[in-house]
């Protein structure tokens, strides 16, 4: 495994949909691993493959839904590896939320996102996955399958605004 340099917005790859994986080799698997320790060294909670220059619908994803600020370092994540993911359902509802991109280092958005989705997939192994995600998890898989449609989150923004590179909030996670 290793890192790969995240790609920076403005960068075409991060506008343009990506390509279906047609076949699950050994380059793919090297990918997803790639994807993974570069998600874990950034820090972030998802990452889609047009992030590190490569055009093609993968995404991983690490995320825990901890019930307090106390939880967060020692909370369970489970890890999402996803190959031509697609959202089959979205709830109706709703929400507000802060989110950040590791594309835009230094920029926070509100980003208004369904509650659930259904998300079907293959994953590593070239298996169906179906998968029904709420709240942050579900706003996750959302920002992660729009970079594979070649949609930014700063587009479905209400608000966008910089931050210093030392200044966190509490309610945001980059992807």
């Amino acid at each position: 495994m290793a890192t790969r340099e995240i790609v920076k917005y403005p960068s075409d790859v991060l506008e343009q949909k990506a390509q279906r994986v047609e076949r699950i080799d050994a380059e793919t698997q090297a990918l997803i691993d790639d994807m993974i320790e570069t998600m874990r060294a950034a820090p972030g909670v998802g990452l889609a493959a047009p992030q590190v220059n490569v055009p093609l619908r993968v995404v991983v994803i690490e995320y825990g839904e901890a019930e307090s600020e106390e939880e967060e370092d020692t909370v369970e994540k489970q890890l999402f590896t996803l190959i031509n993911p697609e959202i089959s359902r979205m709830s109706r509802e709703k929400e507000m939320g802060t989110e950040g991109c590791l594309s835009f280092p230094g920029i926070l958005a509100e980003v208004e996102r369904s509650l659930g989705v259904t998300v079907v997939a293959q994953d590593r192994n070239g298996d169906p996955l179906k998968i029904k995600a709420e709240g942050w998890l579900a706003r996750i898989f959302q920002h992660e399958i729009d970079h594979l449609n070649g949609v930014l989150f700063t587009e479905r923004a209400n608000k966008v605004y910089e931050i210093k590179p030392d200044e966190e909030t509490e309610d945001s996670h980059a992807a």
